[in-house]
């Protein structure tokens, strides 16, 4: 059975993870925080070596612990810095694995914000490291991930965690309605997590040894999305425009869909709650 480390386990994606293959591989979870899922648990900060020493080989470290909130990396950018690059080479430096697969995300590409600064260096880390050991790698672009299978949203940045929110509310705000969309509220390409879960347990067997981009090519708007939350779960709330928020872009859809990248899930099993 293949020992598999994830860091950031205690995290959305994380979490999510761990319940899908701890009944297949051997599995570590690795955070500051405690993870709720049982797993063997290192408690550690990427961010401090003495703490992430770990003298154990894995078969596969899964790299998702990082800083993800792009308003707060155009506040913070440091802590962004030393979150997702200088605690993405101690992970590589200390942790010893023969695959690495690290989540990235879409805003890597037109890196808009410190957020999408900060992924796009730690990418190249990965790729300079992984060739230098001779390890396999696999660095994966999350687009926009939504959806739950009963695990809490945790970013309050992300769009799933406002709507569930505005459920207790009653309100859910929209940042900005003057893109240049069809609705002029900002494009994404939304994926389920589970389906983001797939994609990195066929890469704990099959490496890319490239960036996949994980999304499905399709964009829906902010306004569209809410219309159908509310729809679909049966909903008595109402949206407000609010100005938009430094960081975000216009419209984030994939044109090269990996084929790592199942669609599972339809736009309405995505926002059902």
């Amino acid at each position: 059975m293949k020992k598999v480390l994830v860091t950031g386990s205690s995290g959305y994606i994380g979490s999510h993870l761990l319940k899908k293959i701890k009944s297949e591989f051997k599995v570590f979870g690795l955070d500051k925080d405690k993870t709720q899922i049982p797993v063997k648990f290192i408690h550690a900060d990427i961010c401090n070596v003495e703490y992430l020493k770990y003298h154990q080989e894995f078969d596969c470290v899964v790299h998702l612990a990082a800083e993800m909130r792009v308003s707060e990396s155009v506040k913070d950018p440091i802590l962004y810095y030393r979150t997702n690059i200088i605690g993405t080479l101690n992970v590589l430096k200390h942790i010893k694995t023969k695959n690495f697969i690290f989540a990235s995300t879409g805003a890597a590409e037109g890196m808009i914000s410190p957020y999408g600064v900060s992924k796009k260096a730690a990418e190249e880390i990965v790729f300079q490291s992984c060739k230098e050991k001779g390890i396999d790698y696999t660095i994966f672009r999350f687009y926009n991930v939504i959806g739950s299978d009963g695990i809490d949203v945790k970013n309050p940045d992300g769009l799933f965690y406002n709507l569930v929110k505005s459920k207790r509310t009653g309100v859910f705000k929209i940042f900005g309605n003057d893109y240049n969309t069809k609705d002029g509220t900002c494009v994404r390409d939304y994926v389920h997590v589970n389906e983001i879960c797939e994609a990195i347990k066929l890469a704990l067997d099959k490496p890319a040894n490239q960036i996949e981009n994980l999304g499905h090519g399709c964009g829906t708007s902010v306004l569209e999305i809410f219309n159908v939350f509310k729809t679909i779960n049966n909903l008595d709330i109402d949206f407000e425009y609010f100005p938009r928020r430094a960081g975000d872009i216009e419209a984030s859809v994939l044109n090269d869909v990996s084929p790592y990248m199942k669609k599972i899930y339809s736009i309405e099993d995505l926002l059902k709650v």
